[in-house]
């Protein structure tokens, strides 16, 4: 977990998600989180005294391949992740990034041997989460790498890692040894440890056949992550991480606020109403020979971005992070409100200004917004119960581990 980013708290909330979501699951293995130190004090002790998650606090490496045309910045600090081999106290560590969500615990990852990953794109390995050995040697080596610049196609750690083990795609697919042994070498995992949310679910239909269904994730734009509530409903399995979220760490700190602009928004709309006839006035004069065609323009042009804003504005007030049955509820009573303003103002017709308010209504209503996310939800559940049912290889306490 690093700073620098426009998004820097809703990744934080959603490692909260994840780790607590790990620790219900009863993995055999401690949670850290690799923190830069300039990650917020109150953060990082929110994170170790109400999520129990060990914090390794770490300097920010240097960034080689920031002058690269390719380049995108969001990436800079990505390169923190090669920390995870200097955790020399542990035998196996499972990095993840904060956009999994796991179905079921996979304890059996700690048996891999030296680096294992998946490939979700069919050359190129994904870094969203990798099981390594940790090794102060390899990790000199790897900062001895970045001294000398070693390629990097994108300049984040995708890339390094990609060009550091070149050889994965030729290496054995990960098979789990019954009698909990862990395996030495290279591996390959199989698809079902990183499923990318949009083939999982258009699709595979929430099924891989030929392996676990253990972990989804979400490679997708920055702003289409599934804790964002605007992701609904073209990220479906997004409801799935809300459902996460609400069982293990609830929106307590968002509550507040809705429940504020609620309150304004509904305010606005009986000031509207009760005011409508003063409000007329502002903008229309009784006498029409005083009415200039400049002030018809202006008039024109003014309710044509009061529209525009009375749609715009509510979304940018929403907490970023709320349950999307939250956020599409407040964004349309928000936006009906402000848009009851433009209506009583300048006296259009109700029905041109809640065209697209009522085509977002009927696009909630006619998806089954609450059912559509029970079923999705259920759906997960129920996949979680049949595999638990299969039984899941033996462990042994022989070595320790981490998330």
């Amino acid at each position: 977990m690093y700073m620098g980013t426009p998004r820097d708290y809703e990744f934080y909330v959603a490692t909260r998600v994840m780790m607590r979501s790990l620790a219900k699951l009863g993995v055999d293995a401690d949670l850290v989180v690799i923190a830069s130190v300039d990650v917020p004090i109150r953060w990082v002790q929110t994170l170790k005294e109400e999520d129990g998650v060990k914090v390794v606090s770490v300097e920010n490496l240097k960034n080689p391949y920031e002058k690269q045309g390719n380049f995108n910045s969001r990436f800079k600090l990505t390169l923190n992740k090669l920390y995870a081999w200097s955790l020399v106290e542990y035998d196996r560590v499972v990095m993840l990034d904060s956009d999994n969500l796991f179905i079921q615990k996979t304890d059996e990852l700690f048996q891999c041997g030296q680096f294992c990953a998946v490939f979700i794109n069919p050359c190129i390995f994904h870094t969203g989460l990798f099981v390594l050995q940790p090794s102060m040697d390899a990790f000199k080596n790897m900062l001895h790498e970045l001294e000398i610049e070693r390629e990097n196609p994108d300049g984040a750690d995708q890339g390094f890692l990609a060009s550091y083990f070149p050889d994965l795609l030729d290496q054995p697919m990960f098979h789990p040894p019954a009698n909990g042994t862990k395996l030495d070498g290279i591996y390959r995992l199989p698809l079902g440890y990183q499923m990318d949310a949009s083939y999982y679910y258009l699709k595979l239909r929430w099924n891989i056949p030929c392996g676990p269904n253990s972990v989804i994730t979400f490679p997708s734009a920055p702003w289409l992550k599934p804790w964002y509530w605007w992701s609904w409903p073209v990220l479906p399995l997004g409801l799935s991480w809300h459902e996460q979220r609400r069982r293990n760490l609830g929106y307590g700190s968002e509550l507040p606020v809705i429940l504020i602009q609620a309150v304004l928004y509904i305010g606005v709309m009986a000031v509207t109403r009760l005011a409508r006839p003063s409000l007329s006035k502002l903008c229309y004069n009784r006498r029409p020979e005083k009415t200039t065609a400049f002030l018809l323009t202006i008039l024109k042009l003014a309710a044509m971005w009061s529209m525009l804003a009375a749609y715009t504005v509510p979304f940018f007030l929403i907490p970023c992070t709320v349950h999307p049955l939250f956020g599409w509820s407040l964004y349309l009573l928000g936006s009906f409100a402000l848009s009851s303003i433009v209506i009583n103002v300048f006296l259009l017709p109700p029905f041109a200004v809640l065209t697209t308010w009522l085509g977002l209504l009927g696009r909630s209503c006619s998806l089954g917004f609450i059912g559509e996310g029970d079923g999705l939800v259920a759906n997960i559940d129920r996949k979680r119960g049949v595999l638990s049912e299969t039984g899941e290889p033996a462990q042994t306490a022989e070595f320790s581990k981490l998330y």
